[in-house]
């Protein structure tokens, strides 16, 4: 019987360690939080708040994939507090992303963008709940919108539309959200918000900028150690897929399209600063019509090539 029961402890212990080496958290996010603008506080709650967000994002398994220790999505949140009220709190918050670039030590930028509508309640030494099914809080939807969004993201970027079951759980929270007493969830309340960013994202009129991060960055950058040449190529061809989603206009804002191009415009002028004459000027043509305010800047590409 002892031995027996030794041999179900074991058997127990191996599909714990079988699931845990099959299932690894995906992100490795950097969290920092500001408290600058507030006075009179005990700064202590505030270094205790940073560490809960660290666990929450770096500690739970976002997904049912397998991700080894170094392709932990890299990101990024600084929250910037302006008030502390008893155990409400608001500011804004800056959330990025990167992704490495094969066969290089670069890493290029996914997403990078200021919410200025966080407002949140936290009590200090309380676990910060979350559940995909129903709102617990407004600090953990926010943390766990952003998350799907990132891994949505990257997924995008090494595989055709990967992200959309990402994107799903981010609009569920946003579902989830619609009663909560915080900024940001609803459509009328603004079209560049977290209602319109994960709509934007699995609206089919954006589906082309969706295709442009594969192939930017699996057929793109990924291929320049290989084919610069090609690579440059293939580049070009996806910024048309930007432009015809610009031609269309399927709204007024484009808010995910115009966070795309915050993201990528110095990018794209590097990539570039070699090419030939013929396609630095066709870069240039569509960069200059789908990012008209920068236009200026974007005729570094056709000076760099003279």
């Amino acid at each position: 019987m002892k031995r027996f029961k030794s041999f179900l402890l074991l058997a127990f212990i191996l599909t714990i360690l079988a699931h845990s080496s099959g299932f690894a958290q995906e992100l490795r996010c950097n969290v920092q939080i500001l408290s600058n603008q507030i006075q009179g506080t005990n700064k202590q709650i505030y270094k205790t708040l940073q560490q809960d967000i660290y666990e929450f994002m770096n500690n739970r398994i976002w997904t049912n994939q397998k991700f080894e220790n170094n392709e932990r999505i890299e990101c990024k949140i600084l929250i910037n507090l302006d008030k502390h009220t008893g155990d409400e709190f608001s500011g804004s918050m800056t959330v990025s992303s990167r992704r490495p670039v094969y066969n290089s030590s670069y890493n290029t930028t996914m997403f990078q963008y200021k919410d200025n509508d966080i407002q949140f309640r936290y009590l200090e030494n309380q676990p910060l709940e979350f559940d995909i099914n129903s709102f617990k809080s407004n600090l953990t939807s926010i943390l766990a919108y952003y998350a799907y969004i990132i891994i949505g993201l990257d997924f995008d970027s090494f595989s055709p539309m990967g992200g959309t079951p990402y994107y799903n759980k981010a609009q569920q929270i946003v579902s989830n959200a619609q009663n909560a007493r915080g900024k940001g969830w609803k459509a009328f309340e603004s079209r560049r918000n977290r209602y319109w960013l994960v709509e934007n994202i699995l609206n089919n009129e954006y589906g082309p900028v969706r295709e442009f991060l594969y192939q930017y960055h699996r057929k793109g950058l990924d291929q320049m150690h290989d084919d610069q040449a090609q690579a440059r190529s293939n580049i070009a061809q996806s910024l048309e897929k930007l432009r015809d989603v610009f031609r269309e206009k399927p709204d007024p804002y484009m808010f995910f399209m115009n966070l795309m191009m915050e993201a990528k415009r110095n990018e794209f002028i590097n990539v570039f600063s070699e090419s030939p004459q013929s396609q630095s000027t066709r870069v240039y043509e569509i960069l200059a019509e789908i990012d008209p305010s920068q236009s200026e800047k974007y005729k570094k590409i056709t000076q760099q090539t003279q």
